[in-house]
């Protein structure tokens, strides 16, 4: 069989980790699929996957071939799109990730303008507020908010966004506004974890600088939930300025103790092209720098 199908059908296999999910995917049939991965361990005289009645999983040796075959295919898929021209019409399918809300309101609809656009392209989205790595994840494009490590990857600044302290007028009413961050220790807090995930709260910078242990109240997975609450007069929450924009503009929260604010954090979108540039990349990159650019909430 040809090698690059083999290569195809395995990375398929180890995604789904399903024989018959990789079927469906691919289009072929399971017995089609099952021969593929025979003749493919057969090759290379080793074990690929463990298969058990419940599961399909990459033994050690088939999560290195996985890694090396993910990178072989998008560069040949990459070396096709060139060959066929810079101005070649983007096609494919792409995959993309950003945090979960910031995915719902800021790319989401570029990925629908992008699809509108390009009518041979498809879009997998995957909105998750977790660091994902793009390359043992077979992304295309990510969205980071955040200080980022050094990496291999292509990385373009986009906008910059605030971590602020925000809490219901009804709450501050009660409570009064707290002066200086030491006063946050007399205050309900509800923490998002995915913006704090630890009870240690930074603020401002350089000599300035100094953290506080909080004691949450109330701790919450998602960012919603802790607007929700925050809105509701629970306590005071500390989120992304993106995240509150529009409470803080109808006046359901207002910013607290907002001169001890942190350095404002990078939101980057970063891509692993290869030698050569990809239509779908190159075109879903451009659209999404420029219109997160020109978005005055985030900048």
């Amino acid at each position: 069989m040809d090698r690059l199908h083999l290569m195809s059908v395995f990375v398929a296999v180890a995604e789904e980790q399903s024989f018959a999910g990789a079927a469906r995917k691919l289009g072929l049939s399971p017995p089609a699929v099952t021969r593929a991965i025979a003749g493919l361990e057969q090759r290379l005289a080793v074990k690929l996957l463990n298969r058990t009645t419940r599961f399909v999983r990459a033994t050690e040796a088939g999560q290195r071939y996985l890694d090396d075959a993910r990178r072989i295919l998008a560069e040949v898929d990459e070396a096709d799109e060139a060959a066929a021209g810079i101005n070649a019409e983007p096609r494919g399918h792409l995959a993309v990730t950003a945090p979960v809300q910031f995915g719902k309101l800021f790319v989401l609809p570029i990925v629908v303008e992008y699809l509108q656009r390009y009518p041979a392209t498809q879009v997998s989205a995957l909105f998750l507020d977790r660091v994902v790595n793009l390359i043992e994840e077979g992304l295309d494009v990510g969205v980071r908010i955040g200080e980022l490590p050094d990496s291999s990857m292509q990385a373009i600044r986009v906008a910059r966004v605030r971590r602020l302290l925000c809490a219901s007028p009804e709450y501050l009413r009660r409570h009064g506004l707290p002066k200086t961050p030491a006063d946050l220790v007399r205050y309900d807090i509800v923490s998002a974890l995915g913006i704090s995930p630890t009870t240690e709260w930074k603020f401002g910078d350089g000599a300035k600088a100094q953290s506080v242990r909080v004691k949450p109240r109330l701790s919450v997975t998602t960012n919603d939930a802790a607007i929700e609450a925050a809105v509701q007069g629970f306590g005071i929450t500390r989120l992304l300025s993106y995240q509150v924009a529009p409470h803080l503009a109808d006046g359901r929260l207002k910013i607290v103790l907002g001169e001890y604010e942190h350095t404002s954090v990078p939101v980057h979108v970063l891509h692993r092209e290869g030698r050569y540039a990809s239509a779908k990349v190159r075109t879903f990159v451009d659209l999404v720098v420029a219109k997160l650019r020109e978005n005055t909430s985030l900048n």
